[in-house]
């Protein structure tokens, strides 16, 4: 069975090249130039741990102590310019929807990983007590960097906007701080990030939203 830091390091890899992507698209699809292709993909990667490193008194943040998620993220979304830099066609193609649909998935796999992986750094950082201050930070990891990706693409926050999004991070949030000393640390850790997924796809799949008023 893996160990808690090596569940930790798994999920940071899967949503950092997760949200990489996820922000590179965004980009591509805005018409950016590939170094702000680079920079959306980053950002929307690394930016939600940046903020709650700032929060939690950790500096300077990670991201620039531990340079290779920033590599991840910075490859990930290389990758994904270069593929339609070479076939721009599939922009207008079938198979961006098969894409764009995976990109989902990963996408909320991304979620749940963060918000796991952001309540590991506040319990590490020795706030293991201060509740509201794990839900929330984890919550932030998860959706902060899709927050700046919107910001600087020009858009509104899609957690203000789509299906239920931050709403499930924060379901998983409560439920890892409601289990933490019930379960064992990797258990904890993957039905956290589960439920996060679980509920994240299901909005999606069934067109789910918060309460709007109507104009």
């Amino acid at each position: 069975m893996l160990n808690y830091s090596e569940i930790d390091a798994v999920l940071e890899i899967i949503g950092t090249i997760a949200f990489a992507s996820s922000g590179a698209m965004v980009g591509i699809r805005k018409g950016m130039d590939l170094f702000g292709i680079l920079v959306l993909g980053i950002v929307t990667a690394l930016g939600g741990g940046c903020v709650r490193d700032i929060i939690l008194g950790i500096t300077p943040p990670g991201m620039f102590v531990n340079s290779s998620y920033a590599i991840q993220a910075l490859i990930s979304s290389l990758i994904l310019f270069m593929i339609f830099y070479v076939k721009s066609d599939y922009l207008n193609s079938k198979a961006l929807k098969k894409y764009e649909d995976f990109l989902m998935i990963l996408d909320a796999i991304g979620l749940g990983a963060f918000t796991v992986t952001g309540i590991n750094t506040a319990i590490g950082t020795g706030y293991a007590e201060k509740e509201f201050l794990l839900i929330f930070v984890g919550m932030l990891t998860g959706v902060g960097g899709g927050i700046i990706r919107d910001v600087f693409s020009n858009s509104i926050p899609s957690i203000f906007k789509e299906q239920i999004y931050a709403v499930a991070s924060f379901f998983g949030a409560c439920f890892y701080v409601l289990f933490i000393d019930k379960l064992d640390a990797d258990t904890v850790m993957i039905l956290s990030a589960m439920i996060v997924i679980i509920i994240r796809i299901f909005a999606v799949k069934k067109n789910l939203h918060l309460p709007k008023v109507k104009i």
